[in-house]
């Protein structure tokens, strides 16, 4: 469920305690092994959801896996970023968000439209990062990316959650703000991304961020 991309670091910040314990080439790492079985975990999750979609243990459930992102986010800070990991993190955040969406769209608890265009949101995204990166360019996520983030957990938390079922609205109104940011926050990853290609194509042994993740 994560837009963010590696930053500039400062010469001078001391480098974390276990920072060179995995280099980046790496595959086996905390890091990734919390992201695989987050990843094997989901299917069960959709099938859950698909039985009966607001119970506790699928609002318990759901609240683990979303907040695993956090955890192998973590741990790839303090054991070190890996090429494998800029790969497998994103991809189990959409896989998770996506395929909860959904499996609630397939269970009548989410309109159709905002999931497809949250989906439609993350392709095009996907698809222009892989661009950037074949030009070894990156781009930091916005504040809406992130606001976008936390809202679609929520979302999909809100319409798990037995005492919401009489609310339905409150679910459905966390996943359109969730869609409003997706826009914003995809429109300014386009443009931040074409000034950023456009900089290097002026300037080609000038700095810019390295792929990764």
């Amino acid at each position: 469920m994560s837009d963010v991309e590696p930053g500039e670091g400062r010469a001078s910040a001391p480098a974390p305690p276990h920072a060179s314990v995995y280099g980046p080439s790496a595959l086996a790492t905390p890091a990734n092994f919390v992201t695989v079985v987050r990843l094997l975990a989901a299917p069960a999750l959709f099938a859950m959801i698909a039985d009966t979609v607001a119970t506790w243990p699928n609002f318990v459930f759901w609240t683990v896996l979303a907040a695993t992102d956090f955890v192998d986010g973590l741990m790839a800070r303090r054991y070190g970023t890996t090429r494998s990991g800029a790969f497998l993190d994103p991809l189990a955040d959409k896989v998770l968000v996506l395929g909860a969406m959904f499996a609630l769209v397939a269970a009548d608890a989410f309109p159709l439209v905002p999931v497809v265009v949250i989906a439609a949101r993350e392709l095009a995204i996907s698809l222009f990062r892989v661009q950037l990166a074949r030009h070894g360019l990156a781009v930091p996520a916005r504040p809406s990316a992130k606001a976008k983030t936390f809202l679609q957990a929520l979302a999909v938390g809100a319409a798990l959650m037995p005492w919401l079922v009489p609310y339905r609205w409150i679910a459905n109104s966390l996943l359109w703000a969730a869609v409003f940011f997706a826009l914003v926050s995809g429109g300014q990853y386009l443009l931040d991304g074409r000034r950023a290609a456009t900089t290097m194509s002026r300037d080609p042994g000038g700095p810019h961020y390295p792929p990764g993740g």
